[in-house]
């Protein structure tokens, strides 16, 4: 079995108001990922993400395209300890 990692990606660019978090909701639960996303006062947008790693990897390349509207300038990766406390994925 494949281990589990837990990562937080804070998305920096024009990722509000151009149907991000739909976005990054979609592909997460296609990619059977657990956690959630939302929006920062700041602008940004910030997932947590927990599930495989081939899986983290792929959202992670859907993330550096973002949808149609949305302009990437630069996504934050850090990885911490697992905390299982996810059943599904979630907007907030």
């Amino acid at each position: 079995m494949e281990e589990t990692l837990h990562v937080e990606f804070l998305v920096s660019g024009l990722v509000q108001g151009v149907g991000f978090r739909y976005f990054v909701w979609r592909n997460a639960l296609a990619m059977e990922l657990t956690g959630f996303v939302k929006n920062l006062y700041s602008g940004d947008v910030y997932a947590v993400v927990e599930g495989t790693k081939e899986n983290i990897d792929s959202f992670h390349q859907q993330l550096l395209k973002g949808p149609a509207r949305s302009r990437i300038d630069v996504v934050k990766v850090q990885y911490n300890e697992v905390t299982n406390s996810f059943n599904d994925f979630e907007i907030i």
